[in-house]
């Protein structure tokens, strides 16, 4: 199974990740045979070309109903869900697939939305968010007909489920990285949504990257305690931009970084908000540093072809930088900020990364046993 290329270019500094069209991008990481271990990034991948928008999937695909549960941030946090309905609309365009999306207000919806899908006669369904751990294991049982596809989560180790993970720490480590080169101050901040493993992840990684570049640099760490909450990812924003002097804020909190990049924008020149999962950039010129894109419309425009070329592999699939499934935004906005000697720091640690010459952290553990890597 291999990921589609997109016209769009995402760049760690100068060198792009990957020369990307509509549909996704290339990568090579394949389902392991059973739900619980996590395939190797290139075992057994296979590299295919992109579609062609409006035509019928490559060989001799069927039209599918994929229906999509958002988690409570919603389909317009301008994050994580977004980019997974992306992927979704993908399928529609250029599959013919029939799509619907049910966004969920609580943690209690799941079940409930996840089962009326199934219900309805869907041929996939995708569980947004590792939250949903637990309602997968109890609705996909009851419908083997249905393909179920979860992103961030663990998947039950059944034939018709398939999980997608990323390797957060990489890309949020070229963050880091860049973040301890540019700050004037000194001191740089990161915000999650909750504190949990995944966005541990994050954190980790992105204080690698500072302490890289930047050994004297400080990091200040604030959670919003959610993922929903745009007004206190804002509130907590201004309050490490003001007493902590952080000049560069890295969000991974979903909808509530909106606020996070709001606060930067009103602060205005001589501070940087970093975006996550979708290339947000856009959302405040200039001030957006960069992103750390996550392809989650890839992973779900990819379940979707598999399920309607009959390709579907159940397992996990965990792509990073090397499959192009995390990394940099293109810096649009910004990238004439950033000293050339950065953008090429920035690259040379990537390719560290991808030759497997550098690890970064994934847990707090790990970060204190890490070791910058030598110049």
């Amino acid at each position: 199974m291999s990921f589609p290329t997109s016209r769009r270019r995402f760049l760690t500094g100068a060198l792009s990740l990957a020369a990307l069209v509509p549909a996704g991008l290339t990568l090579t990481g394949c389902p392991s045979s059973g739900g619980g271990d996590t395939a190797s990034a290139t075992a057994g991948g296979t590299t295919g070309a992109a579609p062609t928008p409006g035509a019928a999937p490559s060989g001799g695909g069927r039209k599918i109903k994929a229906g999509l549960v958002t988690d409570v941030g919603g389909v317009n946090d301008r994050s994580f869900n977004t980019m997974a309905n992306e992927g979704l609309k993908q399928a529609e365009k250029q599959l013919g697939a029939d799509i619907k999306v049910q966004e969920s207000k609580a943690a209690g919806d799941y079940t409930t939305n996840l089962s009326r899908f199934a219900q309805a006669g869907y041929d996939v369904v995708f569980a947004v968010g590792f939250k949903m751990q637990d309602a997968l294991k109890d609705v996909a049982p009851r419908f083997p007909n249905v393909k179920f596809a979860i992103i961030d989560g663990d998947a039950p180790d059944l034939p018709n489920c398939v999980a997608y993970k990323f390797r957060e720490e990489q890309g949020s480590y070229l963050a880091g990285a860049l973040a301890g080169a540019m700050t004037k101050t000194g001191t740089v901040g990161f915000i999650g949504g909750e504190e949990m493993p995944l966005i541990e992840k994050f954190e980790v990684g992105y204080k690698a990257g500072v302490q890289t570049t930047n050994p004297k640099a400080k990091v200040v760490v604030g959670y919003v305690g959610a993922f929903n909450d745009p007004q206190k990812g804002q509130e907590l924003a201004l309050s490490q931009m003001g007493s902590a002097k952080a000049d560069i804020l890295y969000h991974a909190a979903g909808e509530s970084g909106v606020g996070v990049i709001k606060a930067v924008q009103e602060r205005g020149e001589g501070y940087y908000a970093i975006g996550v999962d979708k290339d947000q950039d856009d959302e405040a010129p200039g001030r957006v540093l960069t992103s750390m894109v996550k392809r989650v419309d890839v992973a779900v425009f990819q379940v979707c072809q598999a399920v309607a070329t009959d390709a579907f592999k159940p397992g996990t699939v965990t792509v990073g930088l090397d499959e192009s499934g995390v990394g940099l935004s293109e810096m649009k906005h910004t990238k004439d900020d950033v000293p050339a000697e950065v953008l090429a720091k920035i690259d040379a640690l990537r390719t560290q990364i991808i030759e497997g010459k550098l690890k970064p952290p994934i847990t707090r553990a790990e970060l204190a046993a890490f070791k910058v890597p030598a110049p």
